[in-house]
């Protein structure tokens, strides 16, 4: 991957092929790295450029993601501005958070303050393995426990199917194998709030100066402090997209398939097929996945939330194909049923007409006569 932290003032591009990465998306503006530097009319190197949208690349529906690799047209030295032009195909792309291109995910945990909880690290862990993007498990805040501790934990995760990198943002215990994960990607940071992701993007790029909140007191949980997906060049490259915290990723995967992302599941997979295609792996008979495992319990209740989730989605669609929404007046929203199709709609004239010439055809001069009569002719 290229470097995007060290500008090489002997290697400029043409007006005619600048091409940068998104890293930055606010309103109706981008912040682009190049890849190579400009010179400005005072020979410095321009190593970046805010950036519009070209009026095409709108009127088609291209969005802009931050991991975008695009071109730039029509910079202007003086005052650091381009307009994005074309937007290069990606390799990967997520909606939630809007990220393109991003090559690993890096899921923040903290051991204590707040404490670790199971549940809420499974659930990102699902979220996690649902996007296809490979998932690097870090737990931070590793000096507030004892060794046997951090032991344990490390042993519990592993028999999920996940090996944890465990560090202390404080301590800088573990960062210099992060920052080697973290080398040359494009990584995603997510977690919940209060685990120290903005100390710890503090820590990794130290010219980022992150709002740093406290954790709070009554609910142990942490204050959002992010509010827009950025991306951030680590200093021995690479690129971090720090994403608006939540504390519970939204579950939208298909109750089919909500079984292939638990690790120590898909290895019980491997070994054969269940009896029925369509098996949930709920006790049903022959099927292959055993239930003595941790998670178990934590995949019946997603599964639960999936089958809810589809029904209730299945059911909208089914009300929504029998209402319409109107506005009134005063701007408000209000549904209407549906006309039934073709039972209450107006006959056409050459349908009309067409009628008649085939009464016309199969009908006695008394029964055409009758009829004209009935149409008011």
């Amino acid at each position: 991957m290229h470097d995007l932290t060290s500008p090489n003032p002997s290697s400029i591009t043409t007006v005619s092929d600048i091409i940068g990465t998104v890293i930055a998306v606010q309103a109706n503006f981008y912040q682009v790295s190049l890849d190579q530097p400009l010179m400005d009319l005072n020979d410095s190197p321009i190593s970046h450029l805010l950036c519009t949208r070209r009026t095409r690349l709108k009127k088609i529906g291209q969005q802009i993601m931050v991991g975008d690799r695009v071109i730039v047209e029509e910079p202007d030295y003086q005052d650091a501005r381009g307009a994005i032009a074309q937007v290069l195909p990606r390799k990967t792309e997520l909606s939630r958070p809007p990220v393109a291109n991003a090559e690993q995910m890096l899921l923040v945990f903290a051991l204590d303050e707040p404490p670790l909880e199971p549940w809420q690290l499974s659930r990102f862990l699902v979220k996690a393995e649902s996007t296809d993007i490979p998932c690097l498990l870090c737990l931070n805040k590793a000096d507030l426990l004892t060794s046997t501790q951090q032991k344990t934990w490390q042993e519990r995760l592993e028999k999920w199917g996940y090996n944890p990198l465990l560090i202390s943002v404080m301590t800088s215990q573990g960062l210099t194998e992060l920052r080697d994960c973290l080398k040359e990607k494009i990584t995603i940071l997510a977690g919940p709030s209060g685990v120290g992701k903005s100390s710890l993007i503090n820590t990794l790029i130290p010219d980022v100066k992150q709002r740093v909140n406290q954790v709070s007191g009554k609910l142990q949980k942490g204050r959002h402090t992010t509010r827009h997906v950025e991306l951030f060049e680590l200093p021995d490259g690479g690129l971090l997209a720090d994403t608006p915290g939540f504390n519970q990723p939204h579950l939208d995967c298909s109750p089919s398939q909500l079984i292939h992302y638990f690790p120590e599941a898909r290895q019980q997979l491997a070994q054969g097929n269940c009896q029925f295609s369509d098996c949930f792996h709920r006790g049903e008979p022959n099927c292959i996945i055993d239930e003595n495992w941790e998670r178990y319990e934590h995949y019946l209740t997603f599964l639960e939330e999936a089958i809810a989730q589809k029904e209730a989605t299945q059911q909208m669609a089914d009300q929504e194909s029998t209402v319409k929404v109107k506005m009134k007046a005063s701007g408000q929203e209000y549904y209407e049923p549906k006309l039934e199709s073709k039972k209450y709609r107006r006959t056409s004239r050459r349908q009309k007409h067409q009628n008649l010439q085939d009464l016309y055809e199969n009908q006695s001069l008394e029964e055409l006569e009758q009829f004209e009569d009935d149409l008011d002719f």
